[in-house]
């Protein structure tokens, strides 16, 4: 693992994020630049897949429930050579193959997400299909704090838990903003490690962009218990103004920010 290179890879994955989102003009900014450097992690260094062979039987899936999040994750797929980088600026535009949210008709998406809770689901169905198939892949399960409002997440992890698939690793964005406000205001969480850990998981909560805790977390050997890793994360993580901004969820700033906020991850890069 180098931690420079995944830094690097983080960056660039932000600046395609920013990039997909300033060609539309407005977008869910917050929730995807939060997982950028999870993204960096799983498809450089612990993700099985072949882009140029996006259905290959023994890949690895990402399921991103977080549906909203899919600028972040059309990005990683475009610099990993799933489709040209150029399309990420047709996003949401009428005819595109990229929607707001995730949808499988793109090549490297593996499920269609964006009502909240659901990817959860599909996430266990595929798990428990490789298990019983006795194939040896695993599949990564992104999940948004807010979302985890959802009584469906909770049954999911119990799922998981109780039929110990082991080969799930579930990845909660503990960004601690929703649509609304803050998670403490709309609904108290409590302690996502002790939740996990109480319904069976063998949870762990690492920084949102340390990209080596995040990669230790996710090449730790699993035993009999899935693996929960919560992100302790800031929503809008890398860009300092979307960071501040206290609804961040979804932005239409003035055209201008853009270039202000790519001008900020490009420094970034070129100080690596």
């Amino acid at each position: 693992m180098d931690k420079l290179e995944l830094q690097k890879f983080a960056t660039k994955i932000r600046i395609g994020t920013v990039e997909a989102i300033k060609s539309r003009g407005f977008g869910h900014i917050g929730g995807a630049l939060s997982i950028c450097d999870t993204l960096s992690v799983l498809y450089k260094e612990v993700m099985k897949y072949d882009p140029k062979k996006p259905d290959w039987t023994d890949r690895d899936k990402l399921v991103c429930s977080k549906g909203h999040a899919g600028p972040a994750i059309y990005s990683v797929l475009a610099l990993c050579g799933f489709f040209p980088y150029e399309e990420l600026k047709t996003l949401n535009q009428p005819g595109t193959k990229l929607p707001s949210h995730c949808d499988k008709r793109l090549p490297g998406i593996d499920a269609t997400t964006g009502s909240l809770g659901q990817g959860t689901s599909q996430a266990v169905g595929i798990a428990l299909g490789d298990k019983l198939q006795g194939r040896d892949r695993k599949t990564y399960l992104i999940v948004g704090d807010g979302e985890l409002n959802e009584g469906q997440c909770w049954e999911a992890a119990m799922f998981t838990a109780g039929k110990q698939l082991t080969n799930l690793i579930w990845i909660i964005d503990w960004n601690k903003k929703q649509l609304d406000g803050t998670t403490s205001e709309i609904l108290e969480p409590f302690n996502f490690e002790d939740k996990f850990n109480a319904f069976g998981f063998d949870a762990i909560t690492v920084k949102g962009n340390d990209v080596e805790a995040i990669y230790n977390a996710l090449t730790k050997p699993i035993e009999d218990r899935p693996r929960a890793i919560v992100l302790d994360n800031i929503k809008g993580s890398g860009v300092k103004e979307v960071e501040e901004t206290v609804l961040n969820h979804s932005m239409q700033p003035d055209p201008e920010k853009f270039d202000v906020w790519l001008d900020e991850l490009k420094s970034q890069l070129g100080g690596m």
